[in-house]
């Protein structure tokens, strides 16, 4: 993976709020692999189990949470201008690029679900704690996408854990993320997130785990695309390449996430009744789906049988 060191990135994609001053999470009901239910957190052992699992899907808006309370945040204008020739040693500037990539293509695959145009929205960089429209979480939730704000949220720190614990050391496992977490918000315009909400919430079939599913799709789809994503002035590329190295560091990434792997990871059996999220196996095939066929119309997760 090349990044374009020339390209002029849209800071309004995304904020460094710094480090939270409120307490500890709870706001969040999160569908946990292993024996945590929707019941709630289940302490540390969230930072080793959710991963990419806080998508958002299952998220109590128990307060009514802002962004304020944070201390600490970074000017992104300034620090990720191309005036600053380290910009992209910085994780945020990093992130930043891989956001604008990804909306930059929502915005052109979009309309082709045959919708209006796509909603952009913003990240939320946070540091320990973070209060939003779905209530307060610290940073054990992993990275999450809020349906009642319609933003994303992550501790970068989340990345040395998923390299960590998980093994998915590889650049692009980041995009992955962020790609993941932005499929959440085209459903939750699509109004698919609302219906998903209706169904089962765990289950190997479950509303649960189609919904995640699918997000690994439109991640998959995204990345088929990305270096023909642009930055701000529509002239220059955001990537300069990305290799098959690359793509296979995304769905190592997705592999290593899967309900049974997780379950297995924590000392548990796998029970196929506690999946909120897929097995190894179907996250790694729904994301090759979007990223062979390249067209989000192919991850309809929940018109087949074929999970």
């Amino acid at each position: 993976m090349e990044l374009n060191e020339r390209a002029e990135l849209d800071t309004s994609q995304a904020n460094d709020l710094g480090r939270g001053s409120g307490g500890s999470g709870g706001g969040f009901g999160i569908p946990i692999p292993g024996g945590g239910g929707r019941g709630g957190i289940i302490g540390i052992v969230v930072a080793v189990l959710v991963a990419l699992l806080g998508g958002g899907f299952g998220l109590n808006a128990m307060t009514n949470g802002d962004e304020g309370g944070q201390a600490g945040g970074t000017d992104l204008e300034q620090l990720c201008s191309t005036a600053n020739p380290e910009r992209l040693d910085d994780a945020r500037c990093r992130n930043l690029l891989y956001v604008n990539s990804i909306q930059d293509y929502w915005k052109k695959a979009y309309p082709e679900l045959g919708r209006s145009d796509y909603e952009v929205t913003t990240t939320n960089f946070f540091q320990a704690a973070v209060n939003t429209g779905c209530g307060q979480a610290d940073s054990g939730v992993g990275p999450f996408y809020c349906p009642a704000d319609r933003k994303v949220y992550i501790d970068l720190s989340f990345y040395d854990e998923l390299a960590s614990r998980f093994g998915a050391k590889g650049e692009f496992a980041q995009p992955y993320v962020l790609a993941h977490e932005y499929g959440h918000h085209v459903q939750n315009l699509l109004g698919t997130n609302a219906k998903a909400g209706q169904g089962d919430q765990s289950g190997p079939r479950s509303a649960s785990v189609r919904l995640e599913l699918q997000a690994d799709c439109y991640a998959g789809a995204w990345a088929r695309h990305a270096t023909e994503s642009k930055d701000k002035t529509g002239q220059q590329p955001l990537f300069k390449s990305i290799t098959e190295a690359d793509i296979n560091q995304a769905i190592d990434a997705a592999e290593a996430i899967g309900d049974d792997s997780i379950q297995e990871r924590s000392g548990g059996r796998v029970n196929p009744d506690q999946f909120t999220h897929g097995t190894s196996e179907q996250r790694k095939r729904w994301f090759n789906q979007g990223y062979d066929r390249g067209d989000p119309k192919t991850c309809d997760t929940f018109g087949t049988d074929q999970l």
